[in-house]
């Protein structure tokens, strides 16, 4: 029973931790692209630069209907972060490689409170 006790103790401090540590701050962009395939191959060579600023996870979704119109979700622990990864010369090029055409839609957002 006492290790049962023990394990569960361990396992609420775990759990707390990673809500701690989780980010705090979604990031959503929206752009088209020239061809879905060529934009992901850049996408996920980028990946690790986007993790070393700070992309704490990240998500593509397709439109249904044009298959080249991307939104991209990234989670970042602060707003800081994610303005300075927005703004990042490395992601500007990154883009432009991946014929990212017009200007992306980027807007911040937190999880509400009830």
């Amino acid at each position: 029973m006492r290790s049962l006790l023990v394990a569960g103790v361990l396992a609420l401090g775990l759990a707390a931790t990673a809500r701690t540590a989780g980010a705090d701050v979604r990031v959503f962009v929206r752009h088209e692209v020239t061809d879905y395939m060529a934009w992901r191959k850049i996408y996920d060579e980028f990946a690790p630069t986007a993790k070393k600023m700070g992309v704490a996870s990240q998500v593509v979704y397709r439109s249904i209907v044009n298959p080249n119109d991307i939104t991209v979700i990234n989670d970042f622990k602060t707003l800081e972060k994610a303005k300075a990864f927005a703004a990042s010369p490395e992601l500007k090029a990154a883009m432009e490689k991946a014929h990212v055409t017009g200007t992306p839609q980027i807007w911040y957002t937190t999880k509400a409170g009830k």
